[in-house]
């Protein structure tokens, strides 16, 4: 465990210096449990990382302790979340009132998700590869944003995105000009969505989504059909994900939002996590289905009665803007080509 813990120190260092920046006078207060393996490698990474910081327990602090020390900061200071699920405050939505009140924020959630086998790879995770993140999340940025035609293309499949998407939203750690800094780690993807679901058509097959207990699971590939923005199961798709739609469909429309592009290099198929949020960062393509997606507000949607927003992710060999291959799946390396 002592050298996850030190090799969690040193990137919390890199986060500190090059995408939090936090300033020498700054305070920083640790908000923390126990209750995981994980928890408490990250909890310690933090008191090697930043020996100054005041680090609570959750579980041995009253809500009004917390609070009152919250109210106490001052804009630019920091506070920290490390969480085996996620905390609750009563009706207070801790981050949200963080940057309320201009504290920068890094939070941690559902830390207990991943098994021992997974310690390793979510700590590395948390490495500020900020010169790649920021190359290729701004290179391809410019080319979505200024996109006509987007193409998921698989070795028999083709998902098409005709009339562009939206302009793109970035979580690379380069908070410059944004109102808020931090935010859920760990980082790296790009975030768009179709400017016009009518014009969003093809197939696609799918490895792995999120079940009900936003637990990743994997399956052979399996083809589904978009049709102006709404998928269908294909024929040869897993009950699990049939029964995903249907589930869907009892509420609000399964509707392709989300293109999402991950950049975090330390995830794969291969060496994977179990928690959704985390694992939609693997360098790589994921989709949301369902009308949810709080990122991007279209006429029509209803956020309050909006409840679906389920990542999927398809088996792909390269996704093209305007004819110009800018993601190479097919590739060892260098496969983001911007």
């Amino acid at each position: 465990m002592s050298h996850f813990v030190s090799v969690a120190a040193g990137h919390i260092r890199d986060i500190f210096a090059g995408a939090i920046k936090r300033a020498p006078e700054a305070r920083v207060v640790v908000i923390y449990d126990l209750e995981s393996g994980l928890s408490q490698i990250v909890a310690d990474g933090y008191r090697e990382a930043v020996p100054d910081a005041l680090c609570i327990d959750f579980a041995k602090t009253d809500a009004a302790s917390i609070l009152k020390l919250i109210d106490e900061l001052s804009p630019g200071d920091v506070v920290v979340l490390v969480q085996s699920s996620s905390f609750r405050l009563n009706e207070f939505r801790i981050r949200i009132e963080l940057y309320k009140r201009k504290l920068k924020a890094i939070e941690h959630v559902h830390l207990g998700r991943m098994s021992p086998d997974q310690y390793e790879t979510w700590v590395e995770t948390l490495a500020f590869d900020q010169a790649f993140l920021q190359h290729v999340g701004h290179g391809l940025k410019r080319e979505l944003d200024a996109a006509s035609t987007v193409k998921l293309i698989g070795k028999d499949t083709e998902l098409v995105w005709e009339g562009g998407v939206e302009e793109c939203k970035l979580n690379i750690g380069d908070y410059s000009g944004m109102e808020n800094v931090g935010g859920t780690f760990p980082i790296g993807e790009v975030i768009s969505e179709a400017r016009d679901f009518t014009k969003l058509n093809g197939t696609i097959r799918i490895y792995a989504f999120a079940g009900e207990d936003f637990m990743v699971q994997f399956f052979e590939p399996f083809v589904a059909t978009v049709v102006e923005g709404i998928i269908e199961p294909g024929p040869d798709a897993p009950q699990a994900f049939i029964d995903l739609v249907a589930l869907i469909k009892a509420s609000e429309r399964p509707l392709v939002r989300e293109l999402g592009i991950g950049l975090n290099r330390a995830i794969t198929r291969e060496k994977f996590l179990n928690d959704i949020t985390a694992f939609e960062r693997i360098l790589g393509v994921h989709l949301s289905l369902g009308e949810k997606h709080g990122i991007f507000k279209k006429p029509g949607f209803n956020p309050a009665k909006t409840r679906f927003h389920v990542d999927v992710f398809p088996a792909f060999d390269r996704l093209e803007v305007d004819g110009k291959t800018v993601f190479d799946n097919t590739l060892d390396t260098n496969q983001i080509l911007v």
